[in-house]
């Protein structure tokens, strides 16, 4: 699918993936909180420099690139119960509004697809700055914010305590530490 673009041409920002981090973090029996990330992701920012709510964002994370730490449970997290990675082997977002909420934030509104489905979720993003790097590229940085509730996705295991609470929380929140570099 084409990405419009304004009058102006819009400016190509590739995702660094080598310098970026894509970070998730869900609550875990109740008392504690386990972090886990994604290592294969790519993405492309198309930014009207001048306006930048006239910018575009698209995402591709590889499902099966999840890593907690503990490969009993990335292996759990890959299967059926969570993401069926093999099934489903990507989660994408792709940007439908961008709205500035201050001189260096903005709320960026997307669809979120996990397991083929997809919902709108934002992402409460801060542009962290620009530079040209040590090898004459400019690169910028960027980092958002939001929070799932995963059995909207179709993740719906769980476990009960003896206490009656669930082992996973339903709510998951996703923070992101993107480097882009402008595309020649």
């Amino acid at each position: 699918m084409p990405i419009e673009t304004s009058e102006k041409v819009r400016t190509a920002w590739v995702i660094d993936s080598a310098h970026s981090v894509i970070e998730f973090s869900v609550r875990h029996m109740v008392v504690s909180t386990v972090k886990g990330y994604f290592r294969r992701f790519e993405g492309i920012i198309h930014a009207d420099e001048d306006q930048p709510e006239n910018s575009q964002v698209e995402a591709k994370i590889e499902a099966s690139s999840i890593d907690t730490g503990d490969s009993k449970r990335d292996e759990h997290l890959r299967s059926d119960d969570f993401f069926n990675a093999e099934r489903f082997p990507y989660i994408s977002f792709s940007s439908t509004k961008i709205e500035r909420t201050g001189e260096n934030t903005a709320d960026v509104h997307g669809n979120l697809t996990i397991r083929d489905v997809t919902l709108p979720v934002v992402l409460r993003t801060t542009f962290e700055g620009q530079l040209i790097d040590a090898y004459g590229k400019q690169r910028a940085a960027f980092s958002a914010e939001t929070e799932i509730n995963r059995k909207d996705y179709g993740l719906r295991w769980n476990a009960l305590l003896e206490s009656g609470q669930a082992v996973v929380s339903d709510r998951v929140k996703i923070t992101l530490y993107i480097a882009a570099v402008k595309s020649e």
